[in-house]
């Protein structure tokens, strides 16, 4: 599957729609983010059940304040419209991949519960 190019009208849509979405923040202008970038492209071939998604912070400002983008790439994963990890940093491709197996291996149903439990919580203090 094709990276897709996330913008402020489709960046909802792409993740209310897809079970499981990786997102890179990038920008043109940050080495890191271009080293990173032949990685992500590599990994998303090999997932073609994965949506891979890339936000360009300096077009799309908004959505990175959204997320509190602070350091570029960062790399955040969705799965069923939770956000289950958000990092900056770019990965070798071996972390990466590591990182895709385990985030796909998540019983989401426990982060459900686990996001559950932790709200009444917050809410009984």
């Amino acid at each position: 599957m094709a990276i897709v190019e996330l913008n402020k009208d489709n960046f909802e849509d792409t993740i209310n729609n897809n079970a499981f979405v990786i997102v890179d923040f990038w920008a043109p202008w940050c080495a890191p983010c271009k080293s990173f970038a032949p990685t992500f492209e590599k990994v998303s071939e090999e997932h073609p059940d994965i949506v891979f998604a890339k936000v360009n912070t300096e077009d799309e400002q908004e959505i990175a304040a959204h997320f509190q983008i602070r350091s570029i790439p960062t790399l955040m994963i969705f799965r069923d419209q939770i956000i289950i990890f958000s990092q900056p940093g770019a990965l070798p491709e071996s972390a990466f991949k590591e990182l895709v197996g385990k985030a796909g291996e998540l019983d989401m149903a426990e982060v459900r519960k686990q996001i559950a439990e932790q709200q009444n919580e917050e809410g009984k203090a």
